[in-house]
């Protein structure tokens, strides 16, 4: 567990991205918050979101590792 976004600010957002491009995988607690993040619409800017879209299409083309 790295990372807790509910009710954080967009820098969570950040560190979680940044971890994840690193590491070069996901764990599914990092998915939900991201999916949450993106579905919310809270205080998470365009750069942030195009992040996270490409971090699914990552996922979806197996260039991520998704972990439980």
């Amino acid at each position: 567990m790295r990372g807790n976004f509910q009710g954080k600010s967009t820098v969570n957002v950040k560190q979680i991205i940044d971890q994840i491009l690193i590491s070069g995988q996901v764990s599914r607690e990092e998915y939900m918050q991201l999916t949450s993040a993106i579905l919310s619409d809270k205080q998470i800017t365009e750069e942030d979101r195009r992040q996270i879209n490409h971090i699914f299409d990552y996922l979806q083309a197996s260039r991520l590792k998704l972990i439980d």
